[in-house]
């Protein structure tokens, strides 16, 4: 949990606290007192370090729309992180009946807790496809497709030196993202060699940026597997002398608020992350509530967001 995390500083302790008030979010000791046969709580498990997941726009988008959907239901949220060494105590500690049901937000998709609940009988959605396939109920981006499109956008451009920051390797989304990215390009004989796995963040777009750099000096254009990214690949290209787009375009993914304030104004792949949330905790209520004939997975559409930098 959130609270429990030691290399979360104080200050960033009080801002995801007001963060959830303002959200509506219940801490666990208000969850533990709830009477009768249920809960009425569900918890919100974030994979991944606790200093990442509060300063991350993509989460705080999807606990907005779980907000959303949730909001006078009369239901709790407890909001936790998990990482892989303590998956077993989270695990019994979320079937110990603190909670009817779990969403999983799928950062390393190769992590074993949602199985390890599903296995436990207490329903599970997670946001994103597991990377191990299975029968565990997922909403997730058409990332492919998407990718695809942003591919196929800086064909059209006349761009012939074409590489990606990719996600992680140990990641579907950064698979799909890469994949659409490869299938674009193979469409018109590109070569398809340009390119670096990073994680979501600023630091590792502007890392992985260098790299493409030093590899080929000459490339005029980059997609990024994430908005965060493709700030921190900005960042070097203008540190280095790079003009956007005449001398490289770049495209994200996300269409974050960061997007429309970066210079130039980034050209992206719009996903509705909010929607994504809403739309977990949708599935995870209706399964709650014995609704029959549930999908297993819900893919949501993308769409290219055409600015200036590409």
């Amino acid at each position: 949990m959130i609270n429990d995390e030691p290399y979360v500083s104080q200050r960033s302790r009080d801002a995801v606290n007001r963060a959830i008030e303002r959200l509506g979010f219940s801490p666990n000791h208000a969850a533990r007192t709830l009477a009768g046969s249920k809960a009425n709580a569900i918890a919100m498990v974030v994979q991944d370090h606790g200093s990442h997941v509060l300063t991350d726009p993509f989460v705080a988008s999807v606990l907005r729309g779980v907000h959303a959907e949730l909001a006078g239901q009369g239901i709790h949220v407890l909001l936790m992180t998990s990482q892989y060494t303590a998956n077993q105590d989270l695990a019994t500690y979320l079937t110990g009946g603190h909670v009817d049901g779990v969403l999983v937000l799928c950062l390393h998709c190769d992590d074993p807790l949602p199985r390890m609940l599903r296995e436990s009988d207490l329903p599970v959605v997670m946001g994103g496809r597991p990377l191990a396939g299975g029968d565990i109920p997922f909403v997730d981006a058409d990332n492919f497709n998407g990718a695809l499109e942003a591919a196929r956008h800086l064909v059209t451009l006349g761009r012939t030196r074409i590489s990606t920051i990719a996600g992680p390797s140990n990641t579907a989304v950064g698979m799909e993202r890469l994949s659409g990215w490869r299938r674009g390009l193979g469409e018109q004989q590109i070569p398809t060699d340009l390119f670096v796995h990073s994680d979501f963040t600023f630091e590792g777009g502007a890392r992985a940026m260098n790299a493409l750099l030093n590899r080929a000096p000459d490339l005029d254009a980059v997609f990024a597997a994430a908005d965060i990214m493709a700030l921190g690949a900005l960042d070097v290209l203008h540190a280095r002398g790079k003009r956007v787009p005449d001398d490289v375009a770049i495209i994200g993914f996300d269409d974050s608020a960061m997007a429309l304030n970066a210079r130039p104004a980034l050209t992206t792949v719009r996903q509705d992350i909010e929607q994504l949330g809403s739309t977990m905790a949708w599935r995870l209520i209706a399964e709650l509530a014995g609704e029959p004939q549930l999908p297993s997975s819900v893919l949501l559409p993308t769409s290219l967001v055409r600015r200036l930098s590409a």
